[in-house]
């Protein structure tokens, strides 16, 4: 039994971390005091498309505090923002489906989750990007969209 547990988890972690990226905390505000544990706050991130060079994304997202958030059992708000940018040439590594998962991060300790899903606009030329919460039972339908027209990119040696 222990040893099938431990196959399930490997399985989901390989699974769950295959082109998806990570993302790198780029700072976080104080929204409200806590007088035992951390404040709850909005944590900016940041993260580059894992499919698509020249796209880098930025999350805000709310992060619960107190007792309950410090020990990582608190359920995270679905509040969340986007921001994504052609931030170099952009070039498709490998075709990718419409909704594609870019970024996942557990929101709480079981049964919620915040996504960057993918979709391409061919007629424009437009890579676009969804967060979204979702939950076991019931997710939320706050959303927040970012769009990435795609441009001739001019490159240092060519000012």
């Amino acid at each position: 039994m222990k040893r099938w547990i431990v196959w399930a988890v490997v399985l989901m972690g390989s699974v769950t971390l295959s082109g998806v990226a990570v993302a790198e905390v780029i700072g976080s505000v104080d929204t409200a005091f806590k007088l035992v544990g951390p404040d709850d706050k909005i944590v900016v991130e940041a993260f580059d498309d894992p499919k698509i060079p020249g796209v880098a994304c930025h999350l805000s997202r709310a992060k619960k505090g107190g007792v309950t958030g410090g020990l990582g059992l608190a359920e995270d708000l679905s509040n969340a923002s986007i921001a994504c940018r052609q931030i170099g040439p952009i070039s498709f590594k490998e075709e990718f489906k419409p909704g594609e998962e870019v970024f996942t991060k557990r929101t709480s300790i079981l049964f919620k989750q915040l996504h960057v899903v993918r979709f391409f606009d061919k007629k424009r030329n437009t890579l676009i990007y969804l967060v979204y919460s979702d939950k076991l039972i019931d997710g939320s339908p706050k959303n927040s969209l970012s769009t990435v027209p795609i441009m001739p990119w001019r490159g240092e040696n060519e000012k």
